[in-house]
């Protein structure tokens, strides 16, 4: 049995999904300018939301206040991937390889 952790950056799970925020940073650099202020911007929001739930709850003491933030994090997960849908189809970049890393 491994240590627990004593940062939420040891949790694996936090280790991924920074790892998709820079994927979505990247991948969202394709977007058209005009775009800066709306879906970029937004999908850069929702992304960060995700590790930063997930560094708030680590340090949360109460179970179900633990389990708010995950739920957090969930939910901007989802946000997200709905976002990689849209630009997909928009045609501002192939997102499917980061909806793969997403699921």
């Amino acid at each position: 049995m491994s240590d627990p952790a004593k940062s939420f950056e040891d949790l694996i799970v936090w280790q991924k999904a920074h790892q998709f925020v820079l994927s979505v940073y990247g991948i969202s650099k394709q977007f058209p300018k005009e775009e800066a202020y709306g879906l970029t911007s937004q999908i850069r929001r929702a992304a960060v939301s995700i590790p930063s739930n997930i560094a708030e709850g680590f340090h949360r003491r109460g179970k179900p206040d633990k389990l708010k933030f995950f739920n957090y994090s969930q939910a901007s997960l989802e946000e997200v991937r709905y976002q990689l849908i849209l630009a997909r189809d928009l045609n501002y970049a192939d997102t499917n390889p980061i909806l793969e890393q997403a699921s």
